[in-house]
Parts: C-alpha cells; sequence; structure tokens
C-alpha cells in the first residue's frame, strides 16, 4: 500500500470537484469556527469576572444580613436589620484574622451643584474603607473618625460624578454639593476605575460617613452590610468562621438557632461565578457543537455520491490489481483532507469570530490552546468514523459488477 500515491489520488479527486469539495467542508468549518469562538467568549467571560472580583481583594469578607435564603424566599423587613454599629466593634475585638472592617448604608438620589445635577448611589462607610475596596484617593483626602462620630457633612467623590457636576479638568475640592437637599462639602475625588464585568461604572458614587448617611438621609440605625478584610488571603476562611462566631455571640443565638447574618469570603464568590460561567461556557461549546455533527453527515452524503460516480473508476483499480484495503483507504484519506482542511479554515474562521465580537461588542474573549486542539481533534475524527463506512462500501463493491455499472 503506497500510502504518497493514495494521498495525491486523493487530492486530486478534491480538487477535481474544488466547489463540491468547499460545500462539503463548510460545515467543518462553520462546526469548528463556532466551537472556538464559543469557548472564547465563555472563557473570556470567566476571566474578567474573576479579575473583576480578585480587583475588590481576594481577602475581602463581607456580611450581609439575615440568614441565607432558600427557594428565592424573600426576607422580611426584620430580617435586614440584623447588623447593628456594636457588631463592627464585635468584629475588632473578637477577631484576629481580620485586618479592617467598615459598615456600609448606601442609598440613591439626585446630586446637584449649582444648574447641574446627576443621579448616584451614596455610600456611608468609615475610614477604613478604601483600604478594603481597594480604592486609592487622586485628590484631596479621607473623612477622619471624628467626622464620623459627629455625622459631617463631607463626602468624597468618584469620577463619574466630578465629570458630570464640574467637567473633566475641574478642581471640586472644597465645593458644597446637594444629596436629597442635604449640604455636602467636597473633601476628596476617588482615582478613576472604570466600569466592572457586569457594565457597572464603579466611579459613579459618593462616600460619606456612615453616621451622616444613616441619620441625615436614610433615617436608620441599622446598617445594610458590613466589609472586612482579612491579613491575608490564606486567613481568609479563618476570618468567615471568626466573624460568624463574634456575631454569633454578639447577637445572643442559641446552638439550636440559626444564623441571622450571612458571611461569604471572595473565594468563594469567585467560585460560584466560575462554576455558573463553566456551565454556560459548556453549553455554548454543546450547542457550536452541533454544527460539526452536521458537518460529518455532510461529509458522509458526499462520500456516498463521490463512491457512486467513481463506481466504474473503482472496478477498473479493482481489475488492475487494486485491493479492497487500499480502495477503503483512499476514500478514507479524502474524507480525512476535507475534515481537516474544514478544520485548519475553521479555526481561522473561530479566532476572527471571537476577534470581531470583542471589537466591535466589547466583549472580553479568551482563545485556549485546549479548545483549539480538541475542536481540530474532534473534526478529525468526525472525517475519519463518517467517511468509514462510504469507504467500506466502496472497498465491498464486485469488480465485475463495478466495470459494468453506468
Amino acid at each position: 500500500m503506497n500510502y504518497k500515491n493514495l494521498l495525491k489520488v486523493a487530492i486530486n479527486a478534491l480538487i477535481r470537484n474544488k466547489f463540491r469539495s468547499f460545500l462539503t467542508m463548510l460545515g467543518i468549518i462553520i462546526g469548528v469556527g463556532s466551537v472556538i469562538a464559543m469557548l472564547a467568549i465563555g472563557q473570556g467571560s470567566k476571566k474578567s469576572i474573576t479579575d473583576q472580583i480578585s480587583e475588590m481583594g481576594t481577602n475581602l469578607v463581607f456580611v450581609m444580613p439575615g440568614a441565607e435564603q432558600a427557594g428565592g424566599v424573600r426576607q422580611s423587613n426584620e430580617d435586614s436589620q440584623t447588623l447593628k454599629e456594636d457588631d463592627i466593634q464585635a468584629i475588632i475585638d473578637n477577631c484576629p484574622s481580620v485586618s479592617a472592617v467598615s459598615p456600609e448604608v448606601r442609598g440613591s438620589g439626585q446630586v446637584v451643584y449649582g444648574n447641574e445635577n446627576w443621579p448616584t448611589t451614596i455610600y456611608g462607610t468609615n475610614e477604613k474603607y478604601l483600604k478594603i475596596k481597594k480604592l486609592d484617593i487622586e485628590d484631596g483626602r479621607m473623612f477622619t473618625e471624628d467626622e464620623i462620630s459627629r455625622s459631617a457633612k463631607v463626602c468624597l467623590i468618584g469620577k463619574t460624578v466630578q465629570e458630570e457636576l464640574f467637567g473633566l479638568n475641574s478642581d471640586p475640592i472644597g465645593s458644597i454639593i446637594r444629596y436629597t437637599n442635604i449640604p455636602f462639602e467636597i473633601i476628596g475625588v476617588i482615582e478613576e476605575k472604570g466600569d466592572n464585568t457586569f457594565g457597572q461604572d464603579q466611579d459613579d458614587l459618593i462616600l460619606a460617613p456612615y453616621t451622616t448617611v444613616q441619620k441625615r438621609i436614610l433615617a436608620i440605625t441599622y446598617l445594610q452590610s458590613i466589609y472586612t478584610s482579612a491579613i491575608s488571603e490564606e486567613y481568609s476562611e479563618q476570618a468567615v468562621s471568626e466573624i460568624e462566631e463574634a456575631l454569633r455571640a454578639q447577637h445572643k443565638l442559641s446552638e439550636n438557632e440559626e444564623d441571622d447574618f450571612t458571611v461569604r469570603d471572595q473565594q468563594e464568590l469567585v467560585s460560584t461565578f466560575s462554576s455558573v460561567s463553566d456551565m454556560m461556557t459548556v453549553l455554548l461549546g454543546a450547542i457550536a457543537g452541533i454544527s460539526l455533527l452536521v458537518g460529518g453527515i455532510g461529509i458522509m452524503n458526499i462520500m456516498y455520491v463521490s463512491v457512486t460516480e467513481r463506481t466504474r473508476e473503482i472496478g477498473l483499480r479493482m481489475s488492475i490489481g487494486g485491493k479492497g484495503k487500499d480502495i477503503m483507504m483512499q476514500f478514507l484519506i479524502e474524507s480525512t483532507l476535507l475534515s481537516v482542511l474544514g478544520g485548519l479554515l475553521g479555526i481561522l474562521l473561530g479566532f476572527c469570530g471571537a476577534q470581531i465580537v470583542r471589537i466591535l461588542m466589547a466583549w472580553p474573549v479568551a482563545i485556549t490552546v485546549k479548545s483549539v486542539v480538541l475542536s481540530f481533534a474532534v473534526c478529525t475524527l468526525i472525517g475519519v468514523f463518517f467517511g468509514w463506512y462510504p469507504a467500506r462500501k466502496a472497498s465491498d463493491l464486485d469488480p465485475i459488477e463495478a466495470l459494468r455499472y453506468e
């Protein structure tokens, strides 16, 4: 069996029917391209989400009011008021794995300066909030403990608020803005962070002392959440356990009572988003993979047609000494060539498609070697699998009957 000659015969057969060969490969091209593009979009989204979460600090641990919900049951109003100011001190006193603690209360409303106004969110925090959330001050300063204790009407603004109210190259430090008719003096501007993966503008915010937001804007006495920072990523799990123990003691919960709060760390959040993203990636890849199956059926169909058209040629080859396994190998090589060439063009299509999505839709993409190798291997196997039966049929033809075929 001369594989070199068989390869030449297979190539010549494909060249004689260029357009038909291209149409046969089209299913494989689209299939491989779709799989690579879909996996690139899925992996890119996963990487972007985990990067955004990591930017907030891998040692971030946060506490939310109310027990962990199941089945989408809505919390009562009382369940959302379980976190108090005393809980902050309880965490500071009893959690050695925690390096910083900040309460958070927030509200939405209209901020006004002169003739300009802008809808934004105000966050009530303490002086540790910047460190915990990985925020930096571009100009000015953070509010002090004294300003927090006396509920001072001072604030820091994000770059979006600065741009909308004052303009890009302005100096808003010392200016007085009004938030829901409450005057605030701007004492700092937060460094720009841009949009996160979910399209949320991270610069569209105002930071103020939590006591000020509680008393003067929201008129509440409870905290909406507590943010903490473990001393390092390795201590995050230990910090979660210490916080749970400290808050259970502070809330005087018995052993049989459920927590009236929920503690989460960044690693758990990353793991959850990664699991969801992996599931979506597999789903997208499976949907795109259906077109690979369709492409394989197309190869089988065209190989059947090819066997029928070349029945006399097959009979002639057998009559001059060609063996059945040589005939079968010839058609197998043809089907494999169609699949491999389609796979190569599909890889190029997938790469271009992923880049078009990245440029036009500003969607993160990440083409991995694994997805390329997997797609190419699958399309090669498809060529062999769907080409085998027509090739076997050709090898089983009777030479005399084949020569008589019209």
